[in-house]
């Protein structure tokens, strides 16, 4: 799961070294996390968000075949952008 989630993924964002999977089994099934570069999410999600829905069904057509589940998150990324919302709600508080 994890190696055609990481085909897919970083054939879409333009900084592929900064995207990071983490694989967790839990009870019969695969939590994957995706982590992406900040200027790289909305080209994960897409317009409406078709493109994560696309991979996540995806996805779920290889975890049919290997009869198990799968659940996909993408994390958002540590950074400059989960900093600048911290700045601005600590200037709106003020």
């Amino acid at each position: 799961m994890k190696d055609l989630l990481s085909f897919i993924v970083t054939s879409l964002v333009t900084k592929p070294d900064a995207v990071v999977i983490d694989e967790q089994k839990v009870d019969g099934g695969i939590t994957l996390n995706l982590t992406v570069d900040p200027s790289d999410m909305g080209l994960i999600i897409g317009k409406s968000g078709q493109t994560i829905r696309a991979i996540r069904r995806l996805l779920t057509v290889r975890a049919i075949a290997e009869n198990v589940r799968i659940n996909l998150q993408l994390t958002e990324p540590q950074g400059e952008s989960k900093s600048e919302s911290q700045e601005s709600s600590e200037e709106s508080a003020s």
